[in-house]
């Protein structure tokens, strides 16, 4: 299938490792040209590199941390300068840490409000006029299955990716009308340095190792295996491209079935 891709200008944040590494390298073998960024320039810079060589694809790597306003505004400037217009946007940052609710202070959720929310207001807010000037764009947010299933021990998580998908099905239906599709893709356990992160985390709290701790959770779902970013990204650069036109306002989980409910 033509996604529709060739040419099209997709900025991706978070993109030196794990899910949005996967989905940029994706886009570019697509035909897409990229924006990525990172708050570690040596990373961004080797991804940039590493892409570039095994597909051709035109990419700028930015230095910016999400979290900061000035840097969102940075990159879309510079995005804009080297392209002149953005496509596609993919919201992403890091996870917030894991830990019970009574081990966390209100700075803590302050912190991760910062990381998952305000980085996405701030990405979006920088890239819709753009796209709106256009007639024609495409927003994803990374959430995560949390939004519809609680994590254990993943309570920032659990709690503000849901004000994520309140604003994307918000910005879905105050930006369609002006050609701009937002949607949100929500994965399940996927084998990045974050779910290694998680699963040393459990396995401290419950006085066990990594590997049982993977194999309960793989166990637990119905295709009895973590994903792998490339199976991510697949739906990812699909939900984002022109072959999904008609995909819009919806919360789409990639998550091996982890996810028991009816809708």
């Amino acid at each position: 299938m033509d996604l529709g891709l060739e040419g099209k200008v997709a900025l991706v944040a978070a993109a030196s490792q794990g899910l949005g590494a996967a989905v940029a390298d994706q886009f570019a073998r697509e035909g897409a040209r990229l924006a990525i960024c990172s708050r570690d320039a040596g990373r961004i810079k080797a991804r940039a590199a590493a892409i570039r060589d095994e597909t051709g694809a035109d990419v700028l790597a930015v230095t910016a941390d999400v979290t900061v306003a000035e840097d969102v505004e940075r990159l879309l400037a510079q995005t804009v300068d080297r392209y002149g217009r953005v496509d596609i946007l993919i919201t992403n940052a890091g996870g917030p840490p894991a830990a019970p609710f009574v081990r966390l202070s209100p700075a803590d959720f302050e912190a991760a409000f910062q990381l998952n929310m305000m980085s996405t207001v701030r990405l979006c807010h920088a890239v819709v006029p753009h796209m709106m000037a256009q007639g024609s764009g495409s927003i994803v947010t990374v959430t995560s299955i949390a939004v519809k299933q609680p994590v254990e021990h993943l309570v920032l998580s659990n709690s503000i990716r849901l004000a994520v998908i309140g604003l994307t099905k918000t910005l879905a239906n105050e930006l369609g009308p002006f050609g701009i599709r937002v949607n949100s893709i929500l994965p399940g356990w996927t084998r990045t340095d974050r779910v290694t992160e998680l699963l040393e985390s459990r396995a401290k709290i419950s006085g066990t190792t990594l590997q049982i701790e993977a194999e309960k959770v793989a166990g637990s779902f119905p295709l009895g295996r973590m994903a792998e970013p490339e199976e991510f990204a697949r739906v990812a650069v699909f939900m984002a491209s022109p072959a999904a036109s008609y995909v819009h306002g919806v919360a789409w989980q990639v998550d091996g079935g982890a996810y028991r409910g009816a809708l």
